[in-house]
């Protein structure tokens, strides 16, 4: 598999991440090892996960199959912290909570440090400079090779960005950034994606699939029963997906697919593959079958007039001040 550079950076992962939100939960010890040998044999090296996936299970799982399974050296592990079970505060980046929940990742994941370091997402209740002091410390401290963060917006990712690179020598540069984006959901590109562009920050989309609707497995009204569709606690994440604007994409991405002869799922993961600015989708796939047709996608390059069609009939509603205000 292809490696790229993330953002501005040495650091080098494959082009295809593998996710692990359904580690722990959905996805028990068996199908984890299955998904972790054929992602490695096919060249993949970045792993994402999370402190809260699965309760700290994904994590768990994760660090036993590079005990037995794949050797450490041979993956880019990527953790986040900073999402909490508390109702009254859905998100804590103080610094005292982002670093014990780093050490309790690395004793989970058994290894000494992790590659990639994100906050999960923005806290309004911490003052940014005291959750940026703590990716600082994680990687002066070399439990973190790479700071990075997750779930900002743009003028958030800009404000933390510029702080990190206000003093170089001292604070650690932003190397990436995690945000959902796919053919049905482009918002990052509003901001976000331009910022990150300009600061030189790697995007890694998540649920570059359309949380699987791009697949095609939703078109018609049923809905599969062995799919996230039809679980109890991830149809509620499917649902916004299903509308009719959807719908239209969805058709335009069989299309394309049926015109070139591979699956709805090579089109949809090769347009987010090869976006500008993106350095690797992460594909949470449920089995080493699902997996194995994410990874087909390697070889494929979409043609520029498909790319085009497929941009028009996704296209999100960018107006001012997106755009230059002297062409309204």
């Amino acid at each position: 598999m292809e490696q790229r550079h993330l953002g501005r950076t040495g650091l080098r992962v494959s082009r295809i991440g593998l996710g692990t939100l359904t580690w722990g939960r959905d996805t028990d010890e068996h199908d984890a090892a299955d998904l972790m040998k054929t992602f490695w044999e096919a060249g993949g090296t970045l792993v994402d996960t999370a402190d809260v996936y699965g309760d700290g299970e994904a994590e768990y799982l994760l660090g036993r199959l590079m005990d037995g399974l794949v050797a450490r050296r041979d993956l880019v592990i990527s953790t986040k912290a900073g999402s909490v079970p508390d109702p009254d505060r859905r998100f804590d980046t103080s610094r005292g909570h982002l670093l014990s929940a780093l050490d309790a990742s690395l004793s989970r994941l058994g290894t000494d440090y992790v590659d990639l370091w994100h906050v999960h997402a923005f806290d309004p209740d911490t003052p940014l400079e005291e959750t940026l002091q703590a990716l600082d410390l994680a990687v002066a401290s070399g439990r973190a090779r790479y700071a990075a963060v997750s779930n900002f917006c743009g003028w958030q990712l800009a404000k933390a960005a510029t702080w990190q690179l206000a003093a170089p020598g001292t604070r650690t540069r932003l190397a990436a950034t995690q945000l959902e984006y796919s053919l049905l959901q482009r918002g990052v590109e509003r901001e976000v994606l331009p910022a990150a562009l300009d600061l030189g920050i790697g995007l890694l989309p998540s649920s570059p699939l359309g949380r699987g609707v791009l697949t095609g497995k939703y078109r018609g009204d049923t809905t599969p029963p062995d799919s996230r569709g039809a679980s109890e606690h991830l149809a509620p994440f499917v649902a916004p997906y299903l509308d009719d604007t959807a719908r239209r994409i969805v058709d335009a991405v069989t299309t394309a697919a049926d015109g070139l002869a591979v699956t709805p799922l090579q089109v949809a993961l090769a347009w987010v593959r090869d976006r500008p600015g993106v350095t690797a989708p992460v594909v949470g796939a449920r089995n080493a079958q699902q997996l194995t047709a994410a990874l087909s996608v390697e070889t494929l390059s979409l043609p520029d007039e498909i790319c085009r069609a497929l941009d028009d009939v996704s296209a999100p509603v960018h107006r001012y001040p997106d755009h230059d205000w002297s062409t309204l």
